[in-house]
């Protein structure tokens, strides 16, 4: 396999639509929408929505909706679930959504999958489908869409439509082994969800490579990983806007979730030893800085990961300083200042 530097590899965007303090989701979706306006004019090649549940911080649950709203008001970016969270919801369904934005939207949309539920058990319980036999029944299900998909099933009783016939990119997204064995077994591609799961990322994209089937779909392996970025003109000025991530992360690692925090000048009193040993795991990959940093920091993880694709979210308060911190990170691949 030819090496690849990362100025070399397309940059995609995961927006979780994120519901800041003393603000709403319809604040939430102006800015999630002028946010791919401007990566669009920028270059980036995705903009992946998430499918989450019950949680303060997020606005994204209804996720083919605000992928439609997306796509409506861009041009030529590809959009998309980071993803779909299929235990929670009927392959025929799903297939109706997706085919019903890739009519609207030919050629731009993006059908990711996930086997986890994107909430909390009784929440899970109550989006009326059995987790644990929809979980465990994940890889039928992703067959159940490609048959959906396919042009060969109209002569089947129950049908897509639309959905039939249209070519729909499907992701197997994942954390562990266990997605990696599906992808490379379909032989589909693979995203990884390293910005909150990195410790099986290098196992599990060595594993999908080595096992990988070629597919109607793909002849080859197709990694992309998903990282944190907040790069900002200083590295001072990064490291304050990350605080709004650390506080994101510690109310997970403790139960107490909030809509994201404004940055802090410091993390002092916010959390204790336990919690910023479990942030700091959590955030393996996770760069901050300003371009100088975060060109070192990503052709670094690029020597050892060799992905095919780069997929970055970034957790910060102000819309306008999200916006700045994808400006800076398309210049340092623009500008091919990246050294391996």
């Amino acid at each position: 396999m030819a090496e690849k530097h990362i100025q070399d590899i397309p940059f995609s965007i995961l927006d979780l639509a994120p519901i800041t303090e003393g603000n709403n989701a319809a604040t939430t979706f102006t800015n999630s929408l002028r946010l791919a306006q401007r990566v669009e004019k920028l270059g980036f090649k995705r903009y992946w929505l998430a499918e989450h549940h019950n949680m303060e911080s997020v606005a994204s649950s209804a996720t083919s909706v605000l992928i439609g709203y997306i796509a409506g008001g861009t041009n030529t970016i590809r959009v998309g679930s980071g993803g779909i969270m299929l235990p929670n919801h009927s392959p025929l369904v799903v297939a109706e959504q997706f085919g019903t934005l890739a009519s609207l939207y030919p050629d731009r949309i993006d059908l990711g999958l996930g086997r986890a539920p994107g909430t909390d058990q009784v929440t899970a319980r109550a989006l009326r489908r059995n987790y644990m036999e929809s979980a465990q029944d994940f890889p039928d299900d992703v067959i159940a869409l490609q048959t959906y998909f396919s042009a060969d099933n109209k002569r089947s009783k129950v049908r897509a439509i639309p959905g039939e016939g249209l070519e729909i990119p499907i992701w197997i997204l994942g954390s562990s082994t266990d997605s990696a064995r599906l992808a490379a077994h379909l032989g589909l591609p693979y995203a990884f969800a390293s910005h909150f799961a990195p410790t099986h990322f290098l196992e599990a994209i060595e594993l999908y490579r080595q096992s990988f089937k070629p597919s109607r779909d793909l002849g080859k392996p197709y990694v992309m990983a998903c990282v944190n970025v907040i790069a900002a003109d200083t590295n001072q000025e990064a490291e304050r806007l990350a605080t709004s991530f650390l506080q994101l992360a510690t109310g997970i690692i403790t139960g107490k979730r909030r809509p994201l925090q404004p940055p802090v000048d410091s993390m002092d009193g916010l959390w204790g030893d336990y919690e910023e040993a479990a942030v700091r795991q959590m955030m393996k990959y996770t760069f901050i800085g300003d371009r100088k940093k975060i060109s070192s920091d990503l052709a670094y993880f690029q020597g050892h990961a060799q992905i095919d694709e780069l997929m970055v979210t970034s957790h910060i308060y102000d819309p306008q300083a999200r916006i700045h911190s994808y400006e800076v990170l398309k210049s340092i691949q623009n500008e091919n200042v990246l050294t391996v």
